[in-house]
């Protein structure tokens, strides 16, 4: 038995079914719990979600007798010191699927120490389902048959303590600003509780209802672990509609794996030629482009870090169908501003909107008009975002074209058709 496992944590913020770290504790002696403020990476709008996320799993680890590690630098560099400092002889983590992952993946195995990576991030691991033809599904219908009829693995169990050397913990960094949401373990648990209780048996019917926000909130606490998506699956079972959502995030899990490029080139090339317009461009990201389901959509953003998914396929198919713009331009300002922005679901869901990704419908384009009168039919949604509209007829809401676009004119009434 090792006598030390340093226990690197990275997407995994949790105690909570935790298979890398329920493994490290049987098989060392000692655990090194370690996170490393990655410089490289930059902090964008979850800065301050992440530190409470860190803030919480340290109490965590501190109520088992153990505590959070944490350094900056080069995450290989900060863990090799480490492992130098506390004489430990191997590395376990959640394996990931992005490719600056799995670059770091490739440089811990070049050292001399060993280096085992475990799921967690997903439901089912990335490589683990493949068609009979082909290294990954390529469409989202024959995977969810396969991911739906697979064995998923046990709930891994939460260790009661967890023996640690003797080392400098280091500090947790402040963060400028309280997110919308806070983060943590403690805190998805309690809202889970509230929301298998009281909303998932209304989730099929209301999930598309841009003003009642029946949907969970929990995807900035899937997108840094702070809840297990299998453990939410299993939990969730009861509705097939959620857990189909949830299948969606291991679908592009397993198409990153199979396509690192997916942040920067066509899933499905040759499709489009994208215009450049930083006008439109810079009045989408501000929502005043003067059609009131898209700016409600991007006000919603901007203020919370977060967006209604209706509103996202709304806002995206907006931008790159309406507007003809690179699916880049907005994949990248949601990257930057969503709490729950992860490679894989971020770009992967902006190259099905746009055309060049998974979607076996590449020409389908959401009509805002229509999307309005199906999904904010009272215009509640628009209103709340959009406060200069609070007077405004319904009707008016869902007539754009009554009102110039600053962008578009009065272009507007091609989405009468």
């Amino acid at each position: 038995m090792p006598d030390v496992i340093i226990l690197l944590f990275n997407r995994d913020l949790r105690v909570t079914d935790h298979p890398a770290l329920q493994q490290a504790c049987q098989d060392a002696r000692q655990v090194v719990p370690l996170f490393v403020i990655d410089p490289a990476i930059p902090p964008r709008g979850r800065a301050g979600f992440l530190i409470e996320c860190l803030d919480d799993l340290r109490a965590s680890l501190r109520e088992r007798g153990a505590d959070l590690v944490v350094r900056r630098g080069n995450v290989v560099a900060e863990t090799m010191r480490i492992a130098a400092e506390t004489g430990a002889t191997a590395i376990y983590t959640s394996g990931d699927v992005s490719a600056l992952a799995r670059k770091r993946e490739g440089r811990f195995r070049r050292e001399n120490i060993e280096f085992r990576t475990f799921p967690g991030i997903t439901i089912v691991p990335p490589a683990q389902l493949k068609p009979v033809t082909g290294d990954h599904y390529k469409v989202f219908t024959p995977y969810f048959r396969a991911w739906s009829e697979i064995r998923w693995r046990s709930i891994a169990e939460t260790p009661d303590t967890i023996a640690m050397p003797e080392v400098r913990p280091g500090d947790i960094p402040r963060p400028r600003r309280r997110p919308h949401l806070p983060g943590g373990e403690r805190e998805v648990r309690r809202r889970l509780d509230l929301w298998l209780r009281h909303c998932l048996r209304d989730y099929a019917a209301g999930h598309d209802d841009l003003a009642g926000d029946h949907t969970s909130r929990l995807s900035p606490y899937l997108r840094f672990g702070c809840v297990s998506p299998l453990e939410l699956a299993t939990r969730s079972g009861a509705s097939e509609e959620f857990v189909r959502q949830l299948c969606w995030r291991d679908f592009y899990a397993q198409v990153a794996l199979a396509f690192p490029g997916l942040p920067r080139e066509d899933y499905r090339p040759g499709r489009r030629e994208w215009r450049h317009d930083k006008e439109a461009e810079d009045a989408w990201r501000e929502g005043m482009t003067g059609v009131p389901i898209v700016d409600a959509g991007m006000r919603q953003l901007a203020a919370e870090g977060w967006m209604h998914n209706r509103a996202r396929m709304i806002v995206a198919s907006f931008l790159t169908k309406t507007l003809g713009i690179d699916w880049r331009v907005g994949a990248d300002h949601f990257e930057e501003l969503l709490l729950d922005a992860d490679v894989p679901n971020n770009y992967g869901n902006w190259q099905w909107v746009a055309g060049t990704g998974n979607d076996t419908r590449p020409n389908r384009v959401l009509n805002p008009v229509r999307q309005a009168k199906r999904f904010d039919k009272d215009g509640e949604y628009i209103r709340r975002y959009v406060p200069e509209l609070a007077n405004i007829p319904t009707t008016m809401l869902h007539e754009p074209w009554r009102a110039p676009s600053p962008i578009l004119g009065y272009t507007a009434p091609i989405w009468r058709g």
